[in-house]
């Protein structure tokens, strides 16, 4: 995948002389690349009609060998027709395409680009193929000081731990659904699905298999392009999914309710100066990630479950412990993951996270918490990646019980996995950034963090402690009757 990243992006310096930018290309990428699959997968765009700018009625082949065997301007007039066809096409192939347009002017990069993604045989990869290759192109990005590459990414070795833990099983539920409420390029989704066609071996009953193609996958992400690729990531596995555009906080509640949800809000502070006017949230912040916790636990369903991404200043930032307070009387956080440190290499090296899950109409008794930071290498992204072998301890401890209620061992001062009691969480309070190993590793020159890690780390304290300040302006000029 790599290879083939290497050669798209380095194409890429040729297209932005044609006028398209980086964000540009890898769009036009996704277009290329979900028809080139489709292909692979048999699934038929030959026959497409659509109403033309005249209203007349038009039939357009938008299949792949249709699209590969043109050239020089009639390359460039079929390929805007395909988009156009596709577009106008009701159901969920229309929204996948909807505004789609042509970026390229010039036929000879077009054709470079449709011969080096039918050089592949994409399907017969085992990775999540568009996935990996926005993700890598973004990453292209990254390292040449584009900003925001890594907003819409979970390392999929985390996302498949999580998933294999929490059990996502719609089989023979009737209105079960999943939601990722911040959902990026479907990452949480597909690996969902993925890992209950492994459980199932492929084979649904009768009367499972429509519902949990059409009716099981929901998400929601503020971004169109990712959103896209969300959708054709699940339509080329064969789901329907209903993935909304907005902002999952900011906007009101859209009154569904699920039955698990799996998610990682984005990091940061950006755009989150005010806190959101939403009649169901019973704490007032401007935290992003904080407003997603209360959001979660708003659309769960009674008995429902949750898998949460957060970075550490969400366990212990100014409003943390209200939220917490309020989340552990609806429900039982059952278990908390402390992440490697570098998990979200290279997108956002200095982060530190956490996983948090919960099931709501339990109140809390007991917290475990796993710890898989302290003494740990930090994650690289060429010498020590992320890879399963980070999580298997975990998902021993964790047990078999996706409610996370199997029978548990607390290992003590010096192991990885220990409980704390309500009343322990009570005394610090809820505020959830407990630690007990001694991080030896920090210790050691060779171990220590990067500086530009470091600097990271401070900066995402900083921006707790800023928003903190603004929330005690705001209170303040509330109280001496100042409009804030």
């Amino acid at each position: 995948m790599s290879d083939v990243v290497n050669k798209l992006w380095g194409f890429c310096h040729t297209l932005r002389h044609d006028g398209i930018d980086y964000g540009d290309y890898i769009e036009q990428l996704t277009y290329l690349l979900f028809l080139k699959m489709a292909d692979e997968r048999d699934i038929d765009l030959k026959h497409m009609s659509w109403n033309n700018e005249k209203g007349e009625k038009v039939t357009t082949d938008c299949s792949w060998p249709a699209l590969e065997s043109k050239a020089g301007t009639a390359l460039l007039d079929h390929f805007s027709d395909v988009l156009r066809a596709l577009s106008r096409q009701t159901g969920l192939l229309g929204d996948i395409f909807a505004q789609s347009t042509s970026r390229f002017s010039n036929p000879v990069n077009l054709k470079r680009i449709v011969a080096l993604i039918d050089d592949e045989e994409w399907t017969s990869m085992e990775v999540d193929v568009k996935g990996a290759a926005f993700e890598g192109l973004l990453e292209k990005a990254a390292s040449e000081g584009k900003k925001g590459a890594g907003q819409y990414f979970t390392p999929r070795v985390l996302i498949q731990s999580i998933v294999r833990v929490m059990r996502p099983d719609p089989r023979g539920k009737a209105e079960f659904r999943i939601c990722d409420p911040a959902c990026g390029t479907g990452g949480f989704l597909v690996c969902a699905y993925e890992w209950l066609v492994q459980e199932s071996k492929g084979v649904f009953d009768r009367t499972d298999a429509k519902r949990i193609r059409t009716a099981t996958y929901y998400g929601q992400d503020l971004v169109p392009r990712p959103r896209r690729l969300a959708l054709m990531n699940l339509y080329l596995h064969g789901v329907e999914p209903h993935i909304y555009l907005g902002d999952t906080i900011y906007e009101p509640a859209r009154g569904e309710d699920y039955d698990v949800v799996l998610t990682n809000p984005p990091f940061g502070t950006k755009g989150a100066n005010q806190a959101p006017e939403r009649e169901d949230f019973t704490i007032e912040t401007s935290n992003k990630q904080l407003n997603f916790v209360q959001h979660v636990v708003n659309t769960l369903k009674p008995g429902g479950r949750a898998a949460m991404v957060l970075p550490d200043n969400c366990l212990f930032e100014g409003k943390a412990g209200e939220v917490f307070e309020i989340l552990m009387q609806d429900c039982n956080l059952h278990t908390v993951l402390r992440l490697p440190r570098g998990t979200f290499t290279p997108y956002s090296q200095g982060v530190k996270a956490n996983v948090i899950f919960f099931q709501k109409g339990f109140p809390t008794e007991t917290v475990w918490i796993f710890d898989a930071r302290s003494n740990v290498p930090g994650i690289t992204k060429k010498d020590r990646p992320l890879t399963d072998k980070h999580f298997v301890e975990f998902e021993a401890c964790y047990g078999k019980d996706p409610n996370g209620r199997s029978p548990r061992v607390d290992l003590g001062e010096t192991g990885r996995f220990r409980s704390f009691s309500l009343e322990e969480i009570r005394e610090l309070d809820y505020k959830l950034d407990i630690t007990w190993l001694k991080d030896e590793s920090l210790e050691s020159g060779d171990e220590r963090p990067e500086p530009q890690d470091l600097a990271a780390e401070a900066i995402t304290e900083l921006e707790a402690v800023v928003d903190d300040l603004r929330e005690i302006v705001a209170l303040l000029e509330r109280e001496e009757g100042v409009e804030v």
